[in-house]
C-alpha cells in the first residue's frame, strides 16, 4: 500500500539523505513547535565568553541595555543588574523575556 506524504527525501551522491523538501505550511508549524530551543550562538556566549544568557541573548539579538530596558518599562541601570544576577528572579525572568520576545525557558537555561 502506498501512503501519500508531502515530504521528499532527495539523496546526495553516496546514497545517504542530503536534504528534505516539505510544503511551506508544515515548515513553519514545525518551526513555531521549536520555538523554546536556543540558538547555538547564545549557547557559545554562554559558555565561552561566561556571560549570563540574558546577556548573550541581548547580544544575539543586537539590542543595547537602554533599548532592552526600555522594553522592559526599567531604567538602563537596573537592567544592567539583572542581567549581570547569577540567578534571576522568576519575576524577573518573565518581564525581560517577554521584552526580549521569548519564553522563560529560553532565557533561563
Amino acid at each position: 500500500m502506498n501512503t501519500r506524504t508531502d515530504i521528499q527525501i532527495i539523496h546526495g551522491r553516496d546514497g545517504a539523505p542530503a536534504f528534505v523538501v516539505m510544503p511551506y505550511a508544515d515548515w513553519l508549524a514545525s518551526r513555531d513547535r521549536d520555538k523554546s530551543l536556543v540558538p547555538n550562538e547564545v549557547v557559545n556566549f554562554v559558555f565561552d565568553r561566561d556571560w549570563t544568557p540574558m546577556r548573550a541573548w541581548r547580544e544575539h539579538l543586537g539590542l543595547t541595555q537602554a533599548e532592552v530596558a526600555a522594553r522592559a518599562g526599567v531604567s538602563q541601570a537596573a537592567y544592567a543588574q539583572m542581567e549581570t544576577a547569577a540567578r534571576p528572579r522568576q519575576v524577573t525572568l518573565k518581564k525581560i523575556a517577554a521584552a526580549l520576545g521569548l519564553t522563560v525557558e529560553q532565557l533561563d537555561f
